[in-house]
């Protein structure tokens, strides 16, 4: 450090570098460790960058990048929904529903692109910017499962430590809705899994009593595509 530099803003930005490192998030505790300031410092960091949306806290406590970062970066938005939109468009044609890329955004979930179906006669008209609980509909739920994922996953790595094993998370499945958004339509969406920094799902929306069998691991595989690109 240098007496032009800010020594708060260097831990600020040294927090948001250790949150994007990892896809599971830090404790307090484990921040302090990595930052080597004690527990109160590590409290003001976080409380201040909340404030801005940098960072959020699970349920669980454990902080991570929050969607603000993206906000940061006017084109950010525009490059995710560029890099997801391929695999958008093949998901619309090939199921012929409307395909969307939704983000957390705090307690929401947030539509950030939508590919409608080119040869179908009548589809679910769904907007980017479209906004939702996380616990309402296909997109969140997928997100929320993922979340739940993790944190198994989490928990069973620490049962193992002591062994010294070691494991990646599990492949995601998919999550099907009805009429929880939208009377009639029903909804399939797949998590992103592996992506640093952003927390999402990809999914169908469709008018129909219920999702076809092929659907859900169409959208899984749709979801991995825009995972690979965004990477």
């Amino acid at each position: 450090m240098t007496a032009e530099t800010s020594q708060t803003l260097d831990r600020g930005l040294r927090v948001l570098k250790l949150l994007a490192d990892t896809d599971h998030g830090l404790t307090v505790t484990e921040l302090s460790n990595k930052l080597g300031v004690n527990r109160t410092v590590v409290y003001r960091l976080l409380a201040t960058l909340e404030q801005h949306a940098l960072v959020r806290r699970d349920l669980g406590g454990r902080a991570r990048v929050g969607l603000g970062v993206l906000r940061l970066g006017r084109q950010v938005h525009p490059l995710v929904r560029e890099a997801a939109m391929p695999a958008l468009r093949s998901l619309a044609e090939d199921i012929g529903a409307t395909a969307h890329l939704t983000l957390v955004d705090g307690a929401e979930a947030l539509a950030v692109a939508v590919v409608e179906p080119t040869w179908t006669d009548y589809h679910v008209a769904y907007r980017a910017g479209f906004r939702h609980p996380l616990d309402r509909g296909a997109a969140g739920k997928a997100i929320l499962a993922a979340r739940q994922s993790r944190q198994n996953q989490q928990n069973k790595q620490g049962k193992q430590g002591k062994q010294g094993k070691q494991g990646g998370l599990d492949e995601p499945g998919y999550t099907l809705t009805h009429g929880e958004l939208e009377a009639g339509a029903s909804g399939a969406a797949a998590a992103l899994v592996g992506v640093t920094g952003i927390e999402g799902s990809v999914g169908v929306v469709m008018l129909a009593d219920s999702v076809p069998e092929r659907v859900g691991p169409r959208v899984v595989d749709a979801a991995r595509e825009v995972a690979d690109a965004l990477r």
